[in-house]
């Protein structure tokens, strides 16, 4: 009996000091529908009555707002070494975070970008400035996370991409671009405009602390050492890195620790 109450407090004590995990429903009012989402809460969350910074995390195309702590479980571990709380929202499918001119039921940019840090800020004790909250996310999700970031300055304080389609002029076939910006011709100024290499053009008055990773062997690879590039020569601050990797999960499964890490610096 003495053995299993040893036991119980063990047990006990692990929980609370374990990361928790909550998958809730967010609504959307500008498209009357809830969407799910994960967030990540560092343990000291339960023990305390502090507030904590917040990082949005967002998946790539074909995924969803599961994708990061399924394939990533280790993020509890990053949401208690950085006493973050993680939020990841789910995109669609493939909405590339635009409020979609050619669909006005896909308007994920004021979803994100808006109403999911006002859900977030009224549920959870958060720091509710852009001091205190970053953006990031892998392919889709690394354009998402960039583009959203210099489209609400004002809402986040850092961004950062992994593995970033961040040119989407050259997506004119498949991954639902065409559904989301509409014909390559009639709306080119949509495909060039709202690709982050552009984007950058116009810097926020509001200064972003901004990390660009991307591993040498991805196919997408050129899309951001050519945004690191032009970052460069419009002198725009920014980290910027290169390694041996691919358009993979254990890519980005190594990649988040670093950009956790940078966002954490940002937040102190």
């Amino acid at each position: 009996m003495r053995y299993l109450f040893v036991l119980l407090i063990i047990i006990n004590c692990c929980l609370l000091n374990a990361a928790s995990v909550d998958t809730i429903s967010i609504y959307s009012n500008s498209m009357k529908k809830s969407y799910k989402c994960v967030v990540i809460k560092p343990a000291s969350y339960k023990r305390k009555s502090n507030r904590y910074p917040v990082v949005y995390l967002l998946h790539g195309y074909g995924g969803n707002y599961a994708n990061w702590i399924r394939r990533v479980p280790g993020l509890t571990e990053l949401a208690d070494e950085n006493q973050s709380i993680i939020v990841c929202p789910d995109g669609a499918a493939g909405s590339w975070y635009f409020d979609s001119p050619v669909d006005s039921s896909m308007r994920f940019e004021t979803y994100v970008a808006r109403e999911i840090p006002a859900f977030i800020d009224s549920t959870y004790r958060t720091i509710a400035d852009r001091k205190h909250r970053a953006i990031a996310g892998l392919s889709m999700g690394g354009h998402g996370a960039l583009f959203l970031a210099f489209r609400h300055s004002e809402i986040f304080g850092a961004c950062g991409s992994m593995s970033g389609a961040l040119d989407v002029s050259k997506i004119t076939r498949g991954y639902d671009m065409q559904k989301r910006l509409g014909d390559t011709l009639k709306n080119q100024k949509y495909y060039n405009d709202w690709s982050v290499v552009n984007a950058i053009e116009k810097y926020p008055q509001d200064s972003l602390a901004i990390i660009i990773d991307c591993g040498t062997e991805d196919i997408i690879f050129p899309m951001s050492k050519a945004t690191h590039e032009k970052m460069m020569r419009f002198k725009i601050p920014h980290d910027y890195v290169e390694r041996p990797g691919r358009h993979d999960w254990p890519y980005w499964a190594n990649a988040v620790r670093y950009q956790m890490l940078f966002f954490r610096h940002f937040f102190q």
